[in-house]
């Protein structure tokens, strides 16, 4: 599965979660999330993969922000 087309979904939101990174895919009228296992996301730590994970999704186009994870 890839990611879904910038032009439909433009805002990126990444939440770091214990063991996952979600991913939310936000614009025009709808929306979408992703879940990824931290294992595959290949970093030395959580916080990197999830500031990495945002750098390649603003290269790709989207409008990217860190979210917090819900309590």
């Amino acid at each position: 599965m890839g990611l879904p087309r910038v032009e439909r979904y433009p805002e990126a939101t990444v939440i770091r979660e214990d063991e996952r990174i979600l991913i939310h895919f936000g614009g025009l009228s709808e929306e979408h999330w992703m879940s990824v296992p931290l294992k595959y996301v290949g970093a030395e730590d959580e916080e990197t993969a999830e500031l990495r994970l945002l750098a390649q999704l603003q290269r790709i186009g989207y409008k990217t922000r860190r979210g917090q994870p819900a309590s």
